[in-house]
Parts: C-alpha cells; structure tokens; sequence
C-alpha cells in the first residue's frame, strides 16, 4: 500500500492554523505519509508538525467557498485548520481521517523514524528482567527465573522470562497456567525489603461451577509463605462480579483450598466503563460555556475521579498488608491486564522510593506495564474524541498515571520527576515516533522486531540534557512509604492534562521555572559554603600548628 493513495492534495496555501492561546498563523499545509505539515513562510518556520496516529478525530464544516477542518488529538489537544478552497478542505479532511486510521503497525512511523541525537544508551536493553535482578538478590534463595514461557505457547501476554518460586517446576507452571486465564500464573512482582513480603499478580483461576482444583497452583500459591504466615488475595472485582464469572467458568480462589489466605473484594469498576468515563470528562472538560453548578454536574457523573480514589484506595490497602501487616499478597481481576497492573504498578511507588525516581519510574512502567502484557495498542487505538468506538480500547495508562499525579501533587518534593514527565509518557502511549509502546506483549514487539527496526523512547529520555527539562525542581529524596489521602478535598482534576486547551498553563510554567532558578541558586549557594567552610578547617589547621589563635567570629561570619 502506498500513502499516496490517501492523499489527493498533498499541499495547500492560504491555510490559517489556530490553536488555543496562540496566534492565527497563515502559511502552506503539507500532508506527508506520517504528518501534518504547516510551515509560515513569512518566519521561515514550522508552526505544526503533527501525527497522524495523534489525531482521535477530524470534523469538517464549509463555509461558503472555503471551509473549516477541527482536529480533536488523543492528547486533548484541539487546533484548527481555516481553508481557502471547499475541495481542499473536503480532500484534506479525508486524507487526516484515512490516514489517522491505518491499521498496519509497520506503516506506522517509529518504523520510519531516524534520530538526529547521539544514542547513548539503548533503551531496549537498559530495563531486561536479568538486569532487574539486584532488586530481588535478597529472596534469591526462594525465587528463580524461570524461562518457561521462551516460545510464548504457556502464554501469550506473558514475557520470557519471569520470577517464580524455586520450589516450583516448569512441568508445574505448565498445569498452572492451564488453571488460569489467559495462562497468566502467579508471578513475582515486588519485593518490600523491609518487611520481606511480596507481591505477586496473576489472573482469575478457572474454578467454574464444579469448583474445580488445581493442586499445583494451590502449591504455588502456598509457597511463599512461612510457617503459620497468611497472605492477602487482593481482588479487584466485587465479590458479585466475581461469582458471576464463576458461572462462565471463571471464578476465585476457595478458602478451603487456599486457607493461609484470606480473600478480599477491592472493586475497582472494568475497562469499558473507564472509556465512556474518559468521553463523558471530555465533553465536560469542553463545554466552556457551561456554569459552575453544570460543570460540577457533569465532572461528578464522568465518575473519573472515583475511579481514580477507588485505584489509589486499593492501592493503599495492598501497601498496607505489606508494610505494616509484613503480609504476601496477590493481586487479580479478571484478566490481570488492566485493573491489577494499576494496582500493583500504584503499589510499588507507595512503598518504594526508588519507583519514584526518573529511571525508577521508567523501569516501572516496563516491567509492569509493558513486560506485564498490559495491551498498548488495543487500549490507546483512540482516546475521548473518537467517533466511533473500538472494542478494546480503554484508558487504563491514563487513569494510572492520573492516580500518580494525585499522589504526586500530595507529595510534591518525593518525585524526582514534574508534571510534564508524566504528561509526556501519556503522549507517546497514544502516539509516537518511538517504537516501546507499540503492540499488545513481548511477544508481539519480537514478532514486529522492534528492537532493530525502531528506536526506544527510553534511549531518547535517559539523556542528561532531556532528563534536567523533567526533573522536579522540589525533589527531597524521601525513602519512606507514603500515604496519601483519597478524601473528596484531596483528589482535584488534572488540570495540565484535560484542560491544556481550555486553561493557558503559561502561569504555571513560569512558577516552575522560577522555582527551578531559585532552587539552581541555592544548590550553588550551598556549594560555596561548603568550600569556604573546607577553606576554613584548612586555615585552622594551619594556624594551630603554627600557634596563631583565629578570632572566634571567623566561623560564625561564614555561617
């Protein structure tokens, strides 16, 4: 398939670019294979340089000989393009929309792509699970790395290789995983050092109606814990849901079988239900018009952010039993690739400091995330503005990194990263020139070969001079759990986010960076002490072996 197929007119002059708090801009639009093109010639610039895979929907409207064309982005991003001609309008508005749609991934174009920046590190191989063992070298007496999944047959969202008890054989992971849905036994997801207790995830066993056993993943289950310890299966259906599933053959795990276990229903609502609620918060995000009691209305039914307080709540409740029950736990749903990963992903930052630093994070997201299975390119298709619905997709990503953005607006200096590292990753999750969130599973990016053929976003964020335009300007390295409140006064929309077109963030920004300046200021300024103090100590030591005796008020002018 060529691209030319989908481009009737290629390039168009006169076009008027207007996007929120921004100045119409005149210049020629180019329609390329992957982008939308507009460059001002009076400046000599680039005034837009968009995806196409950025674009969630295209509405054309005629007006008289001309017409208009709105571009709604999966970002929340709206711009609009002002055509002299009524046929170009109509042609460049059907080229926006077929190629907004292309439905082969190798068509896409990270797979086209070539940096103009030095690769310093390769992003592919900086967070590989053998590398990641340093931070289960304290339980490597218990766990191993197993390899049983290498041809991808026991299971297709599942990577490689995974962490799981030493007492367990591969011939047992095999009969497991036939016990499970999806194949998505039991693995290792963290390990609290403090209280030596892990956290492992999985997706619903597969007892149906008959009650039906599997002696081996009871076996695997039990494994973990100690002598006369119990652990916590942390299930994010509501026990009605659950027992619902059991009929289709589903179901969850019987006390009776399980009984170092103690079963607890966390719910936390499905997929489908986040899609509409991520449409309905759009619509509200857009009606500028609206009044105050209207737009409260509207936000309140959206019901995002009840998903987000019952995400962060579950969360804690995880955290919880780890930390200060020093309990196991395990964690599923359903299928153990959406509800689950934002749980045990939200987890992880509770308890661990490191998660909340820049590569921490990174790392995060790609062992829980992208190694977990979570399916990328089902779930980010289109995003709020779509006009019509894919089946798969959801704003699972979305709503995790929202539940960061709370925790991280309640702990401002325990992030080394800002708000815009965040906004960032939403971004390149939906559309990017780089290839780490394309496809559904490992075993999907080996397929497409990835590695070789597209570049990670990874290599291109783990560069000194990008990683300072992300760091939190107000980081205190804070190793303890955090705790944060999921009261109705603490929880607030994410402004930067949902309202980037409808409330201008230079305010904010500037704050930031002046913030930064300050900060930059009084690093230096603490540096200077520091070496005036070394002088000091110096010029003391020396006068004493000297038997000159130096005025007491030395020390307490340079303090």
């Amino acid at each position: 398939m060529e691209f030319a197929e989908f481009i009737k007119t290629p390039m168009v002059d006169g076009v008027t670019l207007k996007k929120p708090f921004c100045k119409p801009v005149d210049g020629t639009l180019c329609i390329t294979g992957h982008h939308l093109i507009l460059s001002c010639r009076k400046e000599n610039k680039e005034e837009l340089w968009l995806l196409h895979t950025s674009v969630d929907s295209v509405e054309k409207r005629l007006i008289g000989s001309g017409g208009v064309i709105f571009v709604r982005c999966k970002d929340f991003t709206l711009l609009s393009l002002d055509i002299p001609s009524a046929e170009d309008c109509i042609n460049v508005a059907n080229s926006i929309e077929q190629l907004s749609n292309i439905d082969d991934v190798t068509l896409k174009y990270p797979f086209f792509y070539r940096p103009s920046f030095e690769i310093l590190e390769d992003g592919w191989q900086a967070f590989k699970l053998e590398s990641e063992w340093s931070r289960y070298k304290e339980c490597a007496e218990e766990w191993r790395i197993t390899t049983v999944n290498s041809d991808y047959k026991l299971c297709l969202s599942y990577p490689k290789s995974m962490f799981v008890p030493k007492s367990i054989t591969d011939e047992m992971l095999v009969k497991i995983s036939q016990f499970r849905q999806g194949g998505r036994f039991p693995v290792l997801s963290y390990y609290h050092r403090d209280s030596k207790a892990v956290l492992m995830r999985c997706s619903q066993p597969l007892t149906g109606t008959s009650g039906k056993r599997c002696k081996e993943d009871e076996r695997l289950v039990n494994a973990v814990l100690g002598i006369g310890k119990r652990g916590y299966i942390i299930d994010t259906r509501s026990q009605g849901l659950a027992k619902q599933e059991q009929k289709t053959g589903g179901g969850y795990e019987p006390e009776a079988h399980y009984s170092q276990w103690k079963r607890i229903n966390q719910s936390i609502e499905r997929r489908h239900v986040f899609h509409e609620s991520v449409i309905k918060l759009n619509e509200a995000c857009s009606d500028t018009g609206a009044s105050q009691d209207k737009w409260l209305s509207k936000l309140e039914s959206s019901n995002w952010l009840s998903h987000v307080k019952d995400i962060i709540t579950c969360a804690c409740l995880v955290a919880q039993c780890i930390d200060k029950d020093s309990a196991c736990v395990l964690v599923h749903g359903s299928e153990g690739l959406d509800t689950t990963l934002q749980v045990t992903s939200l987890a992880q930052l509770l308890l661990d400091h490191d998660c909340r630093t820049f590569t921490g994070f990174e790392a995060l997201i790609e062992r829980e995330w992208l190694q977990a299975g979570h399916p990328f390119a089902d779930r980010c298709a289109k995003s709020a503005n779509a006009i019509t619905k894919y089946r798969q997709e959801s704003p699972v990503f979305l709503l995790f990194l929202d539940c960061v953005w709370q925790i991280w607006q309640q702990f401002p200096c325990s992030f080394e990263f800002s708000e815009d590292f965040l906004i960032l990753l939403f971004e390149h999750a939906y559309s990017s020139q780089f290839g780490t969130f394309l496809g559904n599973s490992d075993q999907e990016r080996k397929r497409l070969r990835l590695e070789s053929r597209t570049i990670s976003l990874w290599s291109y964020l783990n560069r000194p001079q990008v990683i300072a335009g992300y760091l939190n300007p107000m980081y205190d390295p804070n190793p303890a759990v955090i705790w944060p409140s999921v009261a109705p006064q603490s929880l607030c929309l994410w402004s930067g986010l949902y309202l980037r077109s409808q409330v201008n963030q230079a305010k904010q920004s500037e704050a930031w960076t002046e913030i930064s300046k300050i900060r930059e200021y009084d690093k230096e300024l603490r540096l200077k002490v520091t070496k005036l103090r070394r002088q000091l100590a110096s010029l003391e030591k020396e006068a004493v072996n000297s038997g000159v005796i130096l005025p007491a008020s030395l020390d307490a002018d340079v303090k």
